[in-house]
């Protein structure tokens, strides 16, 4: 039996423009937050919006971020302002037969909450490997962890994925009647796809590393995130 809870829809998190590109599925959220490493976070900063873009991690239903304790934005959003967090890929450029109907084929979620502070030390923790893990899998095991001075520098967010919302777009363009050639016609436009992929390159050691070190399978082993 399945156990994961679909999205519920706020008024705020409820898709109207696009809705059939709409997913209710909580799983569609997480591959979508799971195949990301970077984020956006809005805040309003002294009556004006603030977007940034910043690293996250996910575990379970709580998304983690982090930065200086003396970030404005983050000291915001600790002191109770809401927040909205986003993650896009962008899977294809839409070639259409109209330049109204171009578009992109796109993989997007959107958190809103409120963010909490991590006080406690283990969830500090649990949080940033987090984090880590997001960006670099396999470097918390690896790698010499934060000490008590970098922790103490360090503020770490929570922020509850209650209310969130995803939209997925895939397929050919979505082009009217009157664009399209009648049966035996030559088409004078192409319409189509130009799919987009992260492809990650070539491992580059640091100049300091002993020559030979072998490149871990953490580092190796690691493959493009397909598209959804």
């Amino acid at each position: 039996m399945d156990a994961t809870p679909p999205l519920s829809p706020t008024e705020r998190s409820t898709v109207r423009r696009g809705a059939k590109r709409a997913r209710s599925d909580r799983r569609d959220l997480y591959a979508v937050l799971d195949a990301g490493l970077v984020g956006h976070l809005a805040v309003v900063l002294d009556g004006a919006p603030v977007v940034l873009p910043t690293g996250y991690g996910r575990h379970d239903d709580t998304l983690y971020l982090h930065g200086s304790t003396g970030a404005a934005t983050l000291r915001a959003a600790l002191a109770g302002a809401p927040v909205c967090f986003t993650v896009t890929h962008v899977d294809g450029v839409v070639y259409a037969r109209s330049v109204f109907h171009h578009s992109m084929n796109y993989r997007c979620a959107v958190v809103h909450g409120l963010a909490r502070p991590v006080t406690d030390p283990d969830e500090q923790l649990l949080g940033l490997r987090a984090l880590t893990e997001q960006l670099a899998p396999g470097s918390w095991d690896t790698a010499r962890l934060p000490d008590r001075k970098e922790l103490a520098a360090t503020a770490v967010l929570a922020l509850d994925l209650a209310e969130a919302s995803v939209k997925i777009r895939t397929g050919p363009p979505g082009d009217d009647e009157r664009d399209l050639p009648a049966p035996g016609d030559p088409d004078p436009v192409w319409a189509g796809v130009l799919p987009i992929t992260t492809v990650l390159g070539r491992p580059e050691p640091c100049p300091l590393l002993p020559a030979g070190t072998a490149v871990p399978a953490r580092v190796s082993g690691r493959t493009p995130v397909p598209a959804g």
